[in-house]
């Protein structure tokens, strides 16, 4: 994976994950995004493009519920596509906590992302930057 900062856009499988969004007009890629991942429920595993598709998806609905991390450069795509959908955004406490239950995923002993992470200088960044997306989505 293609990876330039621990952000949840800094990589490729969530600029390509972005891009994809495009395509929506409402909250249904979020959702299936998070469906697939919510698969490892019972799978058992978390495969590190989908943990890196999930952090992209809720740190995108964090953003509609105006709890979103900081904008730059890797935020820029999915920063235009939710101005374009904020104005006709829905709350839905389902989707919330399908993006809750993704994040304990990706920080479980099951995902192959934390421990690609894990395994690099900058997993104490990396985890602050999760656990900071969680606390938003919680809040």
């Amino acid at each position: 994976m293609g990876t330039w900062a621990v952000g949840p856009f800094g990589n490729d499988f969530a600029q390509d994950w972005a891009e994809d969004l495009q395509e929506s007009k409402d909250l249904y890629f979020i959702e299936e995004t998070l469906n697939n991942v919510l698969q490892a429920e019972t799978t058992e595993y978390l495969e590190a493009p989908f943990g890196a598709e999930a952090l992209a998806a809720v740190e995108t609905l964090s953003r509609l519920y105006g709890r979103g991390g900081a904008a730059d450069e890797d935020s820029a795509a999915v920063d235009e596509w939710v101005a374009t959908v904020l104005p006709k955004f829905k709350s839905r406490p389902d989707i919330a906590d399908k993006a809750r239950r993704a994040l304990v995923l990706v920080l479980s002993d099951a995902s192959e992302l934390r421990e690609l992470w894990e395994d690099s200088e900058h997993f104490a960044e990396w985890r602050a930057s999760v656990d900071n997306l969680s606390a938003r989505m919680s809040a």
